[in-house]
């Protein structure tokens, strides 16, 4: 590709002489001769240092910040800018064509629910008959095709290869989360959205952003640069949900729980397989438990009014959804034990979990099962430590991914939010197998058990090395102990 139209878009502090450009990177290590650099400024590392790699394996175009002393090849043509993160995400999108154009692209944003709700938009118009496209936590779809899922939101170059091969496949629709993360560092630059959707804004991630109102402002910018023409879905019962949208272009709509709204749910029955719910006066049995999936799915019914689906097939079809994996996935015991898995991780989600299953709970305990992720943010620790002695009979906290902390570290940060019945109430085994199987073993009969925090992972990072540690194998084998004890008795 010509490289003026690579860089359409971009702004560039210098003159820039035609080329004919074979491939884009900015990774050094893949450049090839022909190949466009762009040396981008990352948190750990700065593309900068690797520009002398870059050229040594055969890139002769650098996008950059400055130009390094140290860098003296006549051959070379240096393109400079003022943001390179930026610049990458805009050449992208050109290297491949504008795929975003040819699809329409709807982003899902906030701390919780961005994986049920597009994963459950994707399921949803697949059913409909639509060849979509999903981006998310926990894999990547174009059309029926599965790939592995390295970031939330993939980087730019990542993601316009994606989107281009759905648009290549016939996909009209990708359905796609938006990490904060992504946001900030620009990767959606140059993305066309259809729509977006926010969930809720809640405390997680201020080890990157520092303060909860940068949190705030970050999600924010999805929406305020939203085009006319495009629609914005919001959760209003969230305090922040009007804020999201206050300086949009984009036609805004509203659903809740709680409050009178665009797209409205009630919950009329529950139990432990499911919900009856009446979303804008029509009822419908879904296949998902609590307050917050009953958000969700009003969140996606008003995805696909707004997307031009009919009222009576989208309520026909939420009803043979299925639950996104590791979000509330349940398994049965001896003695009418229960447990489920799930991906809270956050203050607001372990509650939202919490209440929602100790509303189910029979006559037996609410154990809850926990860690926190090591080198993140440790501010919600001890929240985290509190919410869950307040809503369970029991706790046992464990480690989650500890990376290169100190698992004990860890717990004693969680175990100083708990109060004096709190810490009674609890037990704590840095060994995460060890900790589940000791909840699923001493628990009573009729009781629950939520072991939350890593859902669909099947991976602990300990000193920066994954192991495999899958929590839904862990209590299928503490039933399997359960039921060769019963046995034995």
């Amino acid at each position: 590709m010509e490289i003026s139209r690579i860089l359409e878009g971009v702004e560039i502090c210098s003159t820039c002489n035609e080329a004919n450009i074979e491939a884009v990177s900015c990774d050094s290590r893949t450049c090839t001769p022909g190949s466009l650099f762009v040396a981008v400024r990352g948190a750990d590392t700065d593309g900068h240092s690797f520009i002398g790699k870059a050229i040594e394996n055969g890139a002769k175009h650098i996008v950059c910040e400055e130009i390094p002393q140290e860098v003296k090849d006549k051959d070379v043509q240096f393109i400079v800018v003022n943001e390179s993160r930026k610049a990458i995400a805009r050449i992208a999108a050109n290297f491949y064509d504008n795929p975003s154009h040819k699809l329409r692209v709807v982003a899902v944003t906030g701390t919780n629910g961005k994986t049920s709700i597009a994963t459950l938009l994707y399921q949803l118009f697949t059913k409909l008959g639509y060849c979509c496209g999903l981006l998310s936590t926990i894999a990547n779809y174009v059309g029926e095709k599965r790939y592995e899922a390295i970031n939330t939101t993939p980087g730019p170059m990542e993601l316009n290869r994606l989107l281009a091969q759905m648009a290549d496949e016939g996909c009209e629709f990708c359905f796609m989360e938006a990490s904060s993360h992504a946001i900030d560092q620009q990767r959606t630059e140059g993305i066309k959205f259809e729509g977006a959707i926010f969930t809720n804004l809640t405390h997680d991630h201020l080890d990157y952003h520092k303060t909860f109102a940068n949190y705030l402002a970050c999600k924010k910018r999805l929406f305020d640069t939203l085009p006319a023409g495009a629609f914005a879905l919001t959760n209003i019962d969230d305090r922040n949900g009007e804020v999201m949208v206050q300086n949009t272009k984009a036609t805004v709509s509203t659903y809740s729980c709680r409050n009178w709204a665009d797209f409205k749910v009630k919950i009329l029955e529950k139990t432990i397989e499911g919900m009856l719910l009446n979303i804008n006066g029509k009822e419908v049995w879904c296949r998902f438990i609590g307050v917050h999936n009953a958000a969700n799915l009003t969140a996606v019914f008003g995805a696909a009014m707004l997307l031009g689906a009919k009222e009576e097939e989208a309520i026909t079809a939420i009803s043979t959804l299925t639950s996104v994996a590791g979000r509330l996935e349940y398994f049965k015991g001896e003695d009418d034990i229960i447990a489920a898995v799930d991906y809270a991780h956050t203050p607001d989600a372990l509650e939202n979990v919490l209440k929602t299953l100790k509303d189910l709970e029979p006559c037996g305990d609410l154990i809850c099962v926990f860690g926190c992720g090591g080198n993140r943010d440790k501010t919600k620790r001890p929240e985290m430590g509190a919410i869950a002695t307040k809503y369970s009979n029991r706790v046992v906290v464990t480690s989650d991914n500890p990376r290169f902390e100190d698992p004990n570290e860890i717990i004693a940060d969680i175990k100083g939010g708990m109060d004096i019945k709190g810490k009674a109430i609890s037990l704590f085994i840095p060994d995460r197998v060890e900790a589940i199987r000791t909840a699923i073993l001493t628990a009573k009969p009729g009781s629950i058990v939520l072991v939350a925090g890593k859902g669909h992972e099947d991976y602990q990072i300990i000193n920066g090395v994954k192991h495999h540690l899958d929590d839904k194998e862990v209590i299928k084998e503490a039933f399997l102990m359960q039921r060769e004890a019963k046995n034995i008795q």
